[in-house]
């Protein structure tokens, strides 16, 4: 696992992740256009949550880069990537069940998303975010699952509308477990911290 590590903190490597993650960040928000276009302007922020996940997770890229822990976005970035892009697996996979048709784009998102869950897990070990920052992190997530789930402001998945409450559910504990691992990881595992030395 050692190899990982060192290339994980390589600049080089660095920098194509923060090219990968800045081009999914506006693939994202492209793909919520039309969702966005008919969201009232004070849900606006809540909306497009896998663009706003891996927007996260670049302020922390360009923080590592610079030398520099964004904390807050360290939080955000490592509770949210794993969040959505569990979720987005899994909403996928449902509509698979649903359909009985696994598109190429279907697969693609799949693979995306996946790939955000573990890019948050890899980086937990140069994270550096205290509990102060957790507990904000799980506000704003907690907080987005009302503004999805109450106020249906949830990502449009239509084959699935008739599911919206146990998708809901499913999302809620989603939630707590995303925030359980960044606690667990993070702030509870002081073993396995590494610093960025060979940028």
């Amino acid at each position: 696992m050692g190899w990982l590590f060192f290339v994980l903190r390589q600049r080089s490597f660095l920098y194509l992740m923060l090219i990968i993650n800045t081009a999914g960040t506006i693939y994202g928000y492209i793909w919520y256009k039309q969702q966005l276009s008919e969201t009232p302007p004070q849900f606006i922020a809540f909306v497009p949550d896998s663009p706003t996940a891996s927007l996260f997770f670049v302020f922390v890229l360009i923080g590592f880069l610079v030398g520099k822990h964004f904390k807050l976005f360290e939080a955000l970035a490592m509770i949210t990537l794993f969040k959505y892009g569990i979720w987005a697996v899994a909403m996928n996979l449902f509509v698979y069940l649903e359909t009985g048709v696994l598109s190429i784009y279907g697969m693609m998102l799949i693979l995306s998303h996946l790939g955000m869950a573990i890019e948050g897990l890899l980086y937990a070990p140069y994270y550096r975010f205290e509990m102060k920052h957790l507990m904000l992190a799980s506000i704003w997530t907690l907080h987005n699952e009302i503004i999805d789930y109450v106020f249906d402001m949830m990502p449009q998945y239509s084959v699935l509308n008739q599911y919206s409450a146990l998708i809901g559910y499913f999302t809620f504990w989603l939630s707590i477990i995303s925030i359980a691992i960044a606690y667990f990881f993070v702030i509870k595992n002081q073993t396995y911290k590494f610093e960025l030395k060979e940028l």
